[in-house]
């Protein structure tokens, strides 16, 4: 083995650099030197045989290797088997004469990276080297993150060690090493964005670009458009100034497009032209603008569904859904919670200056336990509060959320609400439902739950939980003002507007 134990075999950085180590193999001096001036931004070393060849590979562990055929002794090809029976060996571009491309070929098919015939032009040598290492690169590079992936705990900052979340995981490393579109499907506060985060980050050709974030259904859609594509000054009402787009921002890198599935029909079509033609034109605008960006697309309805009812264009859902990740909820992956409620915790009492540093047996055996329809996001919220409102070093069960500890009162409140809404569906007699003895505190109690349980289905945003009510924001607000709810709610949800998973 020509790498050192617990070191890299190639660093991947350095493929790309000036600092790049060429092996020059070959038997005749005059071809060893031009070869070698040819070269000479890299660094540079010469053998005149095999044996000088394996003395330098075991000293230099060269990141690519000019090898010839016609070796005296062991031949290059005999020589090229033998490296290929490591698996840390470097890349070999073999040199053969000019008519003996049957012998390229077999060593093609025995390992190597590519062949040149002599007598070869200078900028012939030089592009084979260049793409030779750009590809030892990046396979390096993917290898590299393969093993992380199945070390680590989680990308970037995704958690999880569960299968499913490993399965996931596979995906980005595997999608991440070309521009493929990518669709990901889940529920709210899954964490779609930051798998499109992560598989910008491990696309060693895209890192280096802006990540630009669009949520599609925060903007109505006579501004998607301006948004998206940018404008022109003038182009419209209050256009006062020329904008680029937000596919110009990420021109080089990524875009992501959450909620795609809220978007109009005709900014849909606009949206498709753009994939298939690379190109974007400003509103108002009289000619396109060439970009290059890998677009990652997010959301949490049924996309095959809104085809079929004609509220999504197929060609964009197919153009868009070339790989879908589907994101699974944390109910499915409960072997994830004490991961995640731990690194949150750690996460906010430090934010907070607070001495609240673990999680009591019970405290965890409540939150493995429950549902979480918000998924991460909402319990990442339960986390945030239930740390500011906790005494002392440990987190218990009676500091987290009513929803979660089922302390007493809540658990009355809860069998009020499912058994009046058990009642309701199937027509049973309302005078058997059991209430608080106090008829105001049942009631009072019954509101609690029934908004709190909206908020939950809403994942804590309280417009949507006031359409679901059938309130007007300020009045929804009001009642959670009057229920002592709001800062539980309505600070959070303004938290996670600019803090969103």
């Amino acid at each position: 083995m020509f790498q050192q134990a617990g070191a890299p075999a190639y660093p991947a950085e350095r493929l790309f650099m000036s600092e790049a180590k060429i092996l020059i193999v070959d038997d005749e001096e005059a071809a060893r030197y031009g070869m070698a001036r040819a070269l000479k931004n890299y660094s540079v070393t010469e053998a005149g045989s095999v044996t000088e060849a394996r003395k330098a590979v075991a000293a230099a562990r060269p990141d690519l290797m000019l090898c010839d055929i016609n070796l005296p002794g062991v031949s290059g090809l005999d020589y090229l088997r033998e490296l290929n029976a490591n698996d840390d060996a470097p890349p070999v571009v073999m040199i053969t004469a000019h008519g003996n491309e049957r012998t390229a070929v077999e060593a093609i098919k025995a390992g190597a990276y590519d062949y040149l015939a002599k007598p070869f032009e200078v900028d012939e040598l030089r592009l084979v080297v260049k793409n030779a290492l750009e590809a030892a690169g990046l396979r390096q590079e993917n290898q590299r993150l393969k093993a992380e992936l199945k070390a680590a705990r989680g990308v970037g900052d995704l958690l999880g060690v569960s299968d499913a979340m490993r399965r996931v995981y596979d995906l980005i490393q595997k999608v991440s090493a070309t521009d493929v579109t990518v669709l990901i499907h889940g529920e709210s506060g899954t964490g779609k964005e930051l798998v499109a985060r992560a598989i910008h980050e491990q696309s060693a050709h895209r890192r280096s670009g802006e990540f630009v974030a669009m949520n599609c259904a925060a903007l109505p859609s006579e501004l998607i458009e301006s948004e998206l594509f940018g404008h022109e000054k003038g182009a419209f009402t209050g256009a006062a100034g020329q904008r680029k787009g937000k596919f110009e921002q990420a021109n080089g890198g990524t875009i992501f497009l959450d909620e795609i599935g809220d978007m109009s029909l005709n900014t849909q079509a606009k949206l498709l032209r753009v994939l298939e033609e690379r190109r974007v034109e400003r509103l108002g605008g009289s000619h396109s603008i060439p970009v290059d960006v890998r677009v990652v697309s997010a959301t949490n309805r049924d996309l095959a569904k809104a085809v079929a009812e004609d509220k999504f264009r197929s060609d964009l859902y197919y153009r868009l859904r070339v790989v879908q990740m589907d994101l699974p909820p944390l109910r499915q992956r409960r072997e994830d919670i004490p991961l995640l409620a731990e690194s949150f915790l750690q996460t906010y009492a430090k934010r907070y200056g607070l001495n609240c540093t673990e999680i009591s047996a019970e405290a965890m055996k409540r939150l493995v336990a429950f549902d979480w329809p918000g998924n991460v996001r909402e319990l990442r919220n339960a986390i945030e509060r239930s740390v500011v409102l906790a005494d002392g070093k440990s987190l218990k069960a009676e500091d987290l959320p009513a929803e979660i500890s089922a302390k007493p009162e809540a658990q009355k409140a809860a069998v009020v609400f499912d058994r009046a809404a058990t009642a309701a569906s199937d027509n049973s007699d309302p005078l058997e439902i059991p209430f608080l003895d106090d008829f105001r505190e049942a009631r009072r109690e019954f509101e609690r739950a029934y908004i709190e349980r909206c908020l939950i289905e809403t994942g804590g945003n309280v417009t949507r939980a006031a359409e679901k009510v059938g309130m007007h924001r300020q009045s929804l607000q009001q009642k959670l003002k009057d229920l002592g709810l709001m800062r539980r709610y309505v600070l959070s949800n303004e938290a996670q507007d600019s803090d969103d998973e």
